[in-house]
Parts: C-alpha cells; sequence; structure tokens
C-alpha cells in the first residue's frame, strides 16, 4: 500500500477514481527523483493493478510528465524500466506578499525554484496597485525563466536572481542575490508576453499575504493593519488579469504546505517573524487551516493584559511585544516573548517540532533558535516532561519558504498533496 504522512492509502481500480491513482502515481515518481520508479514497484506501493499503472503511465508520457530513466536488473525475466518524473513539464509561480515587499518564485514540478524576483511593496496602496504589482512581475518571472533556460545550454538548470543571472548567488543564502528591481522593462506586461512554452507550461499562481482570509473563496478579511482589503476578492480579481487558475492562503499556512510536501512529517508548527506574526499548523502531516480557514492567528494570544496596543485591537499580544522588543533593538528579548507563544502553542497542541522562519529570524537566526529553545527548555524542565523538550529549528528556504509554499498551492494538489 502506497502510504502517505504515515498511513496507509491504497488506489482505486474506478473510472471515477482515475485523477486520484493519477496523483499516487505521480507523486510516488516525485518521490523517486532522477533514478526513478519501475512499473511494478508503482503497482505494489499503490496498490493498483498493473494494468491500471500501466494505463497511467502511458497517459503521464504521452502528456510529457513521465520519461524513461533507464533499465534496472530485476530477480528474474528481463531488466526492468524505470520510469521519471519530467520536472520542466509544468510550473508553478508563488507570490508572497508581505506588508512592504513582493517576493515571488518560478517552480517546476519537483519544487526547484527557476526564477525568482523581489521588490518593494506597499500592501496599503490600494487593491489596484497591489494586483497591478503581482501581474507586472509575474510577467517579468516567466520572461527571467525563459531567459534563463536559454542562457543554459548545457541543460542545467538552477535559481534565478531578479536580473536573470545564475545560480549560485541566488542559491547562496536566505535573501535574493542581485537588484531588488531588474529586469524587463515596465512595458512587459503579464504571461501572454512571455516565452509560450513558459506559458504553455504554467499551471497556475498561489498567492500568499497576511490574514486572516477565506483560503475557499479567496477573499481577504480584516488584514492585520490593512483593514480596507476587507471583503476583496483577490483570487478573482488576479484570475481575470492573469487567465490562469489562482490560489490564496494566508502566508503562514503556504508555508506550512510547502515544508509538509518537502519531507517534515508529523505535526509541527512553523512560526514565520517578519513585518508581523503568525503560525502554520500541521496536525499529523496535515495543514490545519480551521473551519473557517481562520487557524495559525499565533501572533495575537494576549500575554501581558497591560502590553502595549495592538493593530488588531488588543493589548500585550505576542505579536506586539516581538515587534516592540524589535523596535528597541533588543532581539534576545524579541526571541523570549516568541518563546512564550511557542511555549503554550506546543503545551496546547503538543506538537513535535517548531520550525522559525521570515526576515527577522533569517537576520539573527542563532539569537532567535537560541532564545525560543530556551524557553521551551525552561518550561519542559518545570513541568518534568520525561522525554525531552520540543526541538527549534530553522525552516527551510529561510526567507523564500512562504513563496515556494505559494506555488505548492498549485503543485501540491497535482500529486494528492493539497493539504501535506
Amino acid at each position: 500500500m502506497y502510504r502517505t504522512n504515515g498511513a496507509a492509502t491504497g488506489g482505486a481500480n474506478l473510472p471515477s477514481l482515475r485523477s486520484h491513482n493519477t496523483a499516487l502515481v505521480l507523486d510516488l515518481l516525485r518521490t523517486a527523483g532522477p533514478d526513478g520508479i519501475s512499473r511494478l514497484e508503482l503497482a505494489e506501493r499503490t496498490g493498483l493493478t498493473p494494468q491500471a499503472v500501466s494505463k497511467i503511465t502511458a497517459r503521464l508520457r504521452a502528456e510529457g510528465l513521465a520519461a524513461e530513466a533507464g533499465r534496472r536488473a530485476s530477480t528474474g525475466g528481463k531488466p526492468r524500466t524505470v520510469l521519471r518524473l519530467v520536472p520542466e513539464a509544468g510550473h508553478a509561480i508563488g507570490v508572497h506578499l508581505d506588508r512592504d515587499e513582493l517576493r515571488a518564485v518560478l517552480v517546476d514540478l519537483d519544487g526547484t525554484v527557476t526564477a525568482q524576483r523581489r521588490i518593494p511593496l506597499d500592501l496599503g496602496a490600494g487593491s489596484d496597485a497591489v494586483v497591478d504589482a503581482v501581474v507586472r512581475e509575474t510577467g517579468r518571472l516567466l520572461a527571467d525563466g525563459a531567459e534563463g533556460a536559454a542562457r543554459e545550454p548545457d541543460g542545467t538548470r538552477g535559481p534565478r536572481t531578479a536580473d536573470g543571472t545564475a545560480g549560485a548567488r541566488a542559491a547562496a543564502g536566505p535573501e535574493d542575490a542581485g537588484p531588488e528591481d531588474a529586469g524587463p522593462s515596465e512595458g512587459s506586461g503579464g504571461p501572454q508576453g512571455a516565452h509560450p512554452g513558459d506559458v504553455r507550461t504554467l499551471l497556475g499562481v498561489g498567492v500568499a499575504l497576511p490574514g486572516p482570509l477565506d483560503h475557499d473563496r479567496g477573499v481577504l478579511h480584516r488584514v492585520t493593519g490593512f483593514p480596507e482589503w476587507d471583503g476583496f476578492p483577490l483570487r478573482d480579481a488576479l484570475a481575470r488579469r492573469l487567465g490562469v487558475p489562482v490560489v490564496v492562503d494566508k502566508d503562514t499556512n503556504a508555508a506550512a504546505l510547502g515544508l509538509a510536501v518537502g519531507g517534515e512529517r508529523g505535526s509541527f508548527a512553523y512560526l514565520h517573524l517578519s513585518t508581523g506574526l503568525g503560525a502554520g499548523l500541521v496536525l499529523g502531516g496535515t495543514v490545519h487551516r480551521g473551519a473557517r480557514t481562520g487557524a495559525g492567528e499565533f501572533g495575537h494570544q494576549v500575554v501581558q493584559l497591560d502590553g502595549p496596543p495592538c493593530p488588531c485591537g488588543n493589548r500585550g499580544c505576542v505579536e506586539a511585544l516581538c515587534l516592540a522588543a524589535i523596535d528597541h533593538g533588543d532581539l534576545p528579548g524579541a526571541a523570549r516573548v516568541l518563546g512564550v507563544g511557542a511555549a503554550n502553542l506546543a503545551a496546547l497542541l503538543d506538537i513535535d517540532r517548531v520550525l522559525l522562519g521570515g526576515r527577522t529570524v533569517a537576520g539573527a537566526p542563532e539569537v532567535f533558535v537560541r532564545g525560543v529553545a530556551a524557553v521551551l527548555d525552561d518550561r519542559a524542565r518545570r513541568e518534568g516532561a520525561t522525554d525531552g523538550t520540543v526541538p527549534v529549528t530553522l525552516a527551510p528556504a529561510g526567507a523564500r519558504a512562504v513563496a515556494e509554499g505559494a506555488a505548492q498551492l498549485l503543485l501540491a494538489p497535482l500529486f494528492g498533496r493539497a493539504n501535506g
């Protein structure tokens, strides 16, 4: 039986579930990597019949999503043909709208970043200005990706910076290298102006930004600090302009999804500290959004009744205290406050680990990991925990975690991983 998130999930030999079965096969091709996997192994791990697997893989090969990866010796008979995913057969764009910047990535089917951009943005500039910026940068990102592919005749692929230069610098750290707003001119337009091959393989655009918002309908609520966004149908507005599917989610949920798809298992909390503070929750391997997709408003738990006012209307929120400490240059103090919130969350949900991310954390990673871990350690000792404290680590992908997770809002469902 095929296992996802620790639970056995068998395929079903029913025409009505063809897409489900295809997703199972695609996910195994993805996780097998360039070495590939045989049809027999696919049948054994999905519970599908060999005939069903052959039909699915034949269709995937015809669509360009799968290809032969060579042959592998078998225990008897002729060598088995192994198949692999073709990563460049599909792409998604992930856009992270922070309160003061836009960060976007173009990723292929296995999640590799092939181009990226980062520009200043004022989320309070109004819906027209923000939508225009997303459309413009999406077009530029596709153009950067097409230019990057043309510059690599040896077939290698790698992240590209906003100015189109190649991978080593862009992959060197959590922050992008190169100028923040370089590339094609203002008149480059949207995706329709990019290389036709990139448009054909573009599955859609995922957009992640601070909440609260309605993930199912793609409608924003009263984004903390920007109440004027309340009720704006961001998903539909962007889909009309871009002409491709669009999915909208909270920044922390998107990052949590990306982490789960990328290999983080079990139950964990992703804490994102940048211009605000929020949490993405993965419980039992599944992103927890809540009945009204409002889970994860971690930053607005009150820990000091007479504390400083918060834009949400309360006083003494974890977010307000953290940001106040940062404004005063007290990063260790901000880390301790973040640790108090993390300890409350760990005690409430009994999670396996805490992952830290966001620009502020990326600027002083050791301070925040050490400070949050110290609070969790102290609470574990006071409570006499026999199995140790909850570990605290940095989230992979650094400051790009939200943008990469936003791309997974489009990619993950293709592999049957819509919720991790």
